[in-house]
């Protein structure tokens, strides 16, 4: 036995290895996992063309075994094996890679998937070892060694026994500190997790033997220890197979089982694109949001395998944040993943990648739109409110890929409606989509401007969610045809001749007017006359940016100062004979008339469903009028 010293720079980058490459130690156990597996391809391969190896697909395997009383685990492989050379230059040469070698060696392994390529995934076993052996016989040869490292002050490489071919990875597990509990390594069920977790797709057995009491039959009270192989692995992977020689129910139990959901999912998304960009795609749109959907906590993002290994849970870069409610998983070969194999090298092909699934995801949404209707209103009412944040994010930047997908109940039938289906149902002449924002649809119905806008054959959306309106207002048109709030001072539906009268009317009333300001105060921009209510005595409107919907939301927003105000107007209809009331008292009785005009102001905020700002003095004076 001769001591040999690591052949690489520093000692130190081995230590950095250990300590610092890898975030996560339990990843240790997926890189010799698929170190095993990379060596059992390079003897399937060989066995293609050699029939001396005399070994099928069905007969390589990956064993683990545990022994907590010395504090071991092996990874055990029958795959092509390595000579003391090999030991010497792949295992003491830091970030050689035999795989490597072995993909670039020859273009007939194109359809042969090693997974390594940088050569440190075996110094993981050190995060978690402090001690490392590993035994090693290569196909064809009648020796074998054990090569042994407790770290960066160096290794051994000795000859011994082994009965077949193949290699045995024995790590022995370091002791329990104060902050790492390395002793959960030794459990069969987490190490069973771990394998379910990161190596479930690893495309040979991996098998560990399970030892469980079983009750003797025909005998009361007495067990015998039973042991036998589980196979740990999927292995092949769902999304792998052709969508023909997959069943609904086969796509909804993996759905479940992969992402702890009690429902089937409303949609299911499987993709594959070869070119530039890559990947096999197996993506969910689930029926319902998950109770932490719309806030802080809620992580986005896709899973992320490279050859059927699993790189990351969750990767954010796949999806766009209005896609964020879409669940699965993409498996690419080509990407360039960083020394760890925890992230990537390079942004460039997950950017081409992530670019395609959104594509796809849009295509799919379209398609459900077009074609299953109610599916697609179902989908909506789950997540329709994160489309329109995706639209009105960012300052509007995706608003032209979403606006299509956008629905909002309309008048017309009191059913969700696309805002091409508004367009198409346009009179001839109408160069305005009509919105009115509300708390619930039967109360924006109620409003007097929507009434009016009703009344002359115009069709209005009804918008009930906070963010409604801000959509709208970042969007500013859609087909050329601008949106205007009915409540908004520039709703421009009368006559020249309907206009002229009423800007008489409210000029030859001005100082009544501006008297009805003074006695509301501040809280009214103005006063003025209108001729646009029907039978509706008053009604609120707005000048300027913010409504009286949009002030709402401001101000509800988690932080706000709730100062922030629309510029409210109250508007007295012209034609009603509460009109003609003011008009009389304003020339008799100042006081009561500033008393009315405090009373239509309240009257007007309990029409637009804005609660009153002191709900006894509005009784009191109510009171005091009637008994006058």
């Amino acid at each position: 036995m001769k001591n040999r010293q690591f052949k690489s720079e520093s000692k130190k980058l081995l230590d950095m290895m250990i300590n610092s490459i890898y975030t996560n130690k339990e990843i240790f156990l997926r890189e010799i996992i698929s170190n095993a597996s990379d060596a059992i391809d390079k003897l399937y391969f060989r066995s293609l063309t050699d029939d001396k190896v005399g070994l099928k697909k069905k007969d390589f395997k990956i064993r683990i075994s545990i022994d907590k009383e010395k504090r071991t685990i092996s990874v055990s492989d029958n795959g092509c094996g390595m000579s003391e050379e090999d030991l010497d230059k792949n295992l003491g040469v830091i970030a050689k890679s035999g795989s490597l070698d072995f993909r670039n060696e020859t273009e007939k392994t194109k359809g042969v998937e090693v997974i390594g390529q940088f050569g440190v995934g075996f110094y993981s076993a050190f995060m978690v070892s402090d001690k490392v052996t590993v035994i090693s016989k290569a196909y064809g040869s009648d020796s074998a060694f054990a090569w042994e490292s407790s770290g960066p002050d160096g290794y051994t490489i000795t000859p011994c026994e082994k009965d077949s071919f193949g290699t045995t990875v024995i790590m022995h597990i370091k002791e329990d500190t104060e902050t790492e509990k390395y002793s959960e390594f030794l459990d069969q069920y987490r190490i069973s997790a771990l394998i379910k977790q990161y190596s479930d797709y690893i495309h040979h057995p991996i098998v560990m033997a399970f030892t469980e009491k079983k009750a003797v039959e025909g005998k009361d009270g007495e067990f015998e220890d039973i042991t036998e192989d589980r196979t740990l692995n999927s292995m092949t992977p769902l999304w792998k197979k052709a969508r023909a020689q997959i069943k609904p129910e086969q796509y909804n139990a993996f759905y479940k089982e992969k992402f702890f959901d009690f429902e089937d999912p409303l949609h299911v998304i499987h993709t594959s694109t070869e070119g530039q960009a890559t990947y096999k795609a197996l993506m969910f749109i689930p029926r319902h949001a998950p109770f932490d959907y719309y806030t802080k906590d809620f992580e986005k993002g896709l899973a992320l395998y490279c050859k059927g290994v699993l790189i990351t849970e969750k990767c954010a870069e796949l999806l766009p944040d209005y896609f964020s409610f879409v669940k699965g998983l993409v498996d690419s070969e080509d990407l360039s993943l960083n020394i760890s194999r925890e992230t990537l090298q390079q942004d460039a092909q997950l950017k081409l990648i992530a670019r395609t699934i959104e594509k796809k995801i849009k295509s799919e949404l379209e398609k459900m739109l077009k074609n299953e209707r109610e599916k697609y209103e179902e989908f909506f009412k789950a997540f329709g409110v994160q489309l329109k944040f995706g639209a009105y994010d960012n300052y509007g930047a995706n608003k032209d890929n979403l606006k299509d997908l956008l629905l909002f109940v309309s008048s017309f039938e009191k059913k969700p409606a696309t805002l091409k289906e508004y367009v198409s149902r346009m009179k001839e002449g109408q160069d305005a989509i009509y919105y009115a924002a509300g708390e619930t649809i039967d109360k924006i119905a109620m409003l007097p401007q929507c009434e009016a806008v009703i009344d002359k054959g115009f069709e209005v959306l009804y918008l009930t969610e906070n963010v409604d309106e801000f959509t709208i207002r970042i969007m500013g048109e859609y087909e050329g045809k601008k949106f205007v709030n009915v409540c908004d001072k520039n709703l421009d539906l009368e006559s020249e001749e309907d206009k002229k009268a009423l800007e008489k009317a409210n000029e030859e009333n001005a100082e009544m007017l501006k008297q009805a300001k003074e006695a509301i105060g501040e809280k009214v921009h103005s006063v003025r006359f209108t001729n646009s209510l029907k039978n509706h005595p008053v009604c609120l409107n707005t000048e300027g940016e913010i409504s009286l919907e949009m002030e709402k939301a401001l101000n509800a927003m988690p932080g706000s100062s709730g100062q922030v105000k629309a510029q409210i107007v109250l508007e007295i209809n012209e034609n009603h004979d509460i009109a003609k009331k003011m008009i009389s008292l304003f020339e008799k009785d100042k006081e009561t008339f500033s008393k009315y005009a405090k009373l239509l102001y309240d009257e007007a905020c309990l029409i637009s469903g804005r609660a009153i700002d002191d709900p006894a003095a509005h009784s009191a004076l109510v009171c005091e009028l009637m008994t006058k």
